[in-house]
């Protein structure tokens, strides 16, 4: 009785969580009034008028170039200033930078938004790829010091010693010893920073223009004043979604190790 129970309580738990994302997929192939009518809830003639719509009517193309553009790079620069930093708080045992980190993690991000928005606006650098990639920079690098900082904590120190004894500088030690063994934290981090970045909307919406939105913004086009485009919103949104759940399955091993890195130690 209890194993099903637990198995009924698992189902329908997924059914929570896959159904959303399932009528999204299910209804970018329908027509508006397909997509109304509850009787052909899986049963209709699927139609791809929808994407078709999305790239050639909307000019999906370009938000989706400055989309993965803004993510990649301030995912890559987030690792190039974070997995250093994390190391340095995890292995020197910086306590104050620690409590910077902490604060910065809860403090909301859209605490920082209208100061930013005057900052870059008296710099002229609304609507430039400058402002957006600072802005997802600077909220996500304490999300990846957050997570390496444990990761690195585990590694035993034997092995940088050794590094050293060998002839080795710090950097040296960091580069070829450290990171090395640390795969799965900075796949995390990596995967963590890019979700974050592709995902932003208020930081789009405020910083970002005509030549440098994002999909999040573009999606809008599908919101009138009168009616919704539920298709054409359908399929972009499938858009959105598709390569973050793509990523994350591909990786998803990674992203346990990491996560789950310094829960245990001994």
């Amino acid at each position: 009785m209890k194993k099903l129970l637990y198995y009924l309580g698992v189902v329908f738990v997924l059914f929570l969580v896959v159904f959303p994302f399932l009528w999204m997929v299910l209804a970018s192939f329908k027509t508006q009034v397909e997509i109304m009518d509850m009787q052909k809830l899986v049963f209709f003639h699927p139609t791809i008028a929808n994407y078709t719509q999305v790239f050639r009517e909307y000019s999906f193309l370009e938000p989706l170039y400055n989309s993965f553009f803004i993510a990649v790079v301030s995912t890559f620069l987030s690792l190039l200033m974070g997995l250093p930093a994390a190391y340095s708080i995890a292995r020197y045992h910086l306590t104050k930078w620690g409590v910077v980190l902490l604060i910065t993690r809860i403090i909301p991000g859209l605490t920082f938004l209208v100061p930013w928005y005057i900052f870059f606006a008296k710099l002229r650098l609304i609507d430039t790829y400058t402002s957006l990639i600072l802005t997802h920079l600077l909220v996500g690098l304490p999300l990846l010091c957050w997570v390496m900082v444990p990761y690195f904590e585990t590694l035993p120190k034997s092995l940088e010693d050794s590094g050293r004894v060998d002839g080795c500088n710090n950097y040296q030690v960091f580069w070829h010893i450290v990171l090395p063994l640390c795969g799965p934290g900075i796949v995390t981090t990596m995967i963590l920073a890019f979700i974050y970045s592709w995902n932003n909307f208020m930081f789009a919406l405020a910083l970002s223009g005509y030549r440098t939105k994002t999909l999040t913004v573009a999606i809008f086009n599908f919101i009138e004043y009168a009616q919704i485009n539920w298709g054409g919103l359908m399929a972009a949104s499938v858009l959105i979604t598709f390569p973050v759940i793509a990523v994350s399955m591909l990786l998803q091993r990674y992203v346990v190790q990491g996560l789950t890195a310094g829960a245990v130690k001994g």
